[in-house]
Formats: structure tokens, sequence, C-alpha cells
């Protein structure tokens, strides 16, 4: 097999996925700027970015056909940078995929507006996952974690569009633009479909603040021998007067367990951190100085 075969296979994979992908991804146009949307259910629902649509409440949603349609903002969540619209009448929805599922070297596939430009498509590789994008919300930095990165160039106006993998499944919604030859793409998975769910519903996401932030790491062979996990979160800031901090927990502390439940990295802990939590007792297990230490925290509700 030849360099035109191998060029050959990959330019029919992108061209059947682009092919799958365009026609549910529209351009958004809104009084304050723009970007891109994906059509993710049977009843006209879009979603994109928070900072997409800014503070706007309307705007106007093009097609690659050339439909244009209305569209209202149902609800957008900054710490996710996730937003959900509605149109009157959309294409069918895309198809969902799993990020959690991919892996760092598989070939993935972005459909946006950059430019205001709608249907155009690039393509690259995954090239790393679980990173951490800074954000900055009205009043604080916040982090986006678990973030998708990948070299298929994106440019303004690709955020909120699809990223999908070689199947034609949207695994992440493009978000920012990092540096030169860098993007970056909220993942499609459990914990952003439960988020899309409470913007469906409520407009906005309740979030529970623990004021800690950590970085994965491997657990002592001893300890991961006795517990069957192999790693877990090294604190490696906490917030001072926050609720880790009034629980007890310290930089250098390795976190087990958050609210009964393993926790590997940041993502982990995020699942836990939502409105239900906000003021209940959350026990925390974490390995300090080699012996097992359970703290109880009481999370506050996040702002700003």
């Amino acid at each position: 097999m030849d360099d035109s075969d191998f060029l050959d296979a990959y330019s029919r994979t992108v061209s059947t996925v682009a092919a799958e992908v365009t026609p549910h991804v529209a351009s958004l146009r809104l009084a304050r700027g723009g970007g891109s949307g994906v059509v993710f259910s049977g009843d006209g629902y879009l979603i994109t970015n928070a900072h997409v649509v800014g503070r706007d409440r309307r705007g106007v949603a093009t097609f690659s056909d050339g439909t244009e349609a209305d569209f209202t903002v149902v609800g957008a969540d900054a710490l996710s940078d996730l937003a959900v619209v509605r149109v009157g009448d959309a294409p069918p929805p895309a198809t969902l995929g799993d990020a959690d599922k991919l892996v760092v070297g598989q070939l993935v596939v972005a459909v946006g507006s950059p430019l205001g430009l709608a249907g155009s498509v690039t393509a690259g590789v995954v090239s790393a996952l679980g990173r951490s994008l800074p954000v900055r919300t009205a009043r604080a930095g916040r982090v986006i974690e678990n973030v998708i990165q990948t070299d298929a160039a994106l440019n303004p106006g690709n955020s909120g569009g699809a990223l999908a993998d070689s199947s034609g499944r949207v695994v992440g919604v493009n978000t920012a633009v990092a540096g030169i030859g860098l993007g970056m793409a909220v993942p499609i998975n459990g914990t952003t479909r439960r988020i899309v769910d409470t913007l469906l519903v409520e407009g906005k996401v309740r979030r529970a603040y623990l004021g800690v932030v950590g970085v994965p790491a491997p657990l002592p062979d001893e300890v991961a021998e006795h517990t069957g996990q192999r790693a877990g979160l090294r604190v490696v800031e906490v917030v001072p007067g926050g609720p880790a901090a009034r629980a007890g927990l310290h930089a250098g502390d390795l976190v087990l367990t958050v609210g009964r439940a393993r926790v590997s990295d940041a993502q982990d802990i995020q699942r836990q951190l939502f409105g239900e939590v906000i003021g209940t007792r959350l026990p925390i297990t974490v390995l300090r100085n080699g012996a097992m230490v359970d703290v109880v925290a009481a999370p506050t509700e996040l702002t700003g």
C-alpha cells in the first residue's frame, strides 16, 4: 500500500464524517457576535458554548443548506461553557458519542462556522485528554475540567461546533482556540449530558463548591493493592476559608473517595458537585502521610 492509498483512506473517512455531521451544524448569529451550534434532539434543541450566546436571549441559526430559523436561548452554564438554544424548525439531530472512550492520536473532524463560513470542515487528531481550560466569568476565574485537546484547525466562529469521531458521532463541542495549532473541545460524556439535561429543565446549573485544586497521581503500590484503586487526586491547593479547608483538607493530601465514590481525576469530583449536595455532609477519604484519613465537608453553592 503506497502513500496515495493511505491518503485516499484518510480522505474518504473525513469526507464521510463531514457529510454525516455538517447538516446538523448551524451558524449562530447574535447581537454581540456568533458561533456555531449542533442539533442534538428531535425537537429543535442545539448545544453550543455559553460564551457564544453571552447575555443574548435570541438570534438566527443558518444551516448548511441555507435554511434560516430564529432561535431562543434556553439556558447557559459558564463553568462548563455549555449552552442550549432552540429553533422552531431544525434538521434531525446528530448522533452523540462518548468522549470518555477517546484515545490520544484518534482521528477527529471539526465542523463549524469559522469567520461566519457555515459548514466548514477541518480534521486532525486528539492531541491530549483531560486538559484544564481556564475561563473567566463575570466575578471570578474558573477552570473547565477534562477538556479535549486537538490539532484540528479551529478559528473564531468554530466555538459551539461539532467535534466528531471517525464514525460521525459528536464527541465534543469546540470551545476555544488555545494557540497556534491547538484547539479545545468540551467532551460529550455522562457529566455534560447531565448538565445539558439540567439546562433544558431549569435553564441554569446549580453547583456545589469545595475549594480544592488537584492533579491525578498514582497510589502507592501497597495502597493500590489494598484498595483496588490505582490513582487518586493529589491536592495542590486548598482555598483558605472554603469548605475543603474547614473540613481539614491540606495540600499534599491524596484524595481517594468523595461521597464514597472513587476519585482518580478532577472530573470524578465534579460529578459529585451538583446542586443536591449543597449544604449536605459529604464524606471524603484521603491518604495523608501513609494513613487513611476521613473528613466531612459541607459544600457551599458556587456563585460568580
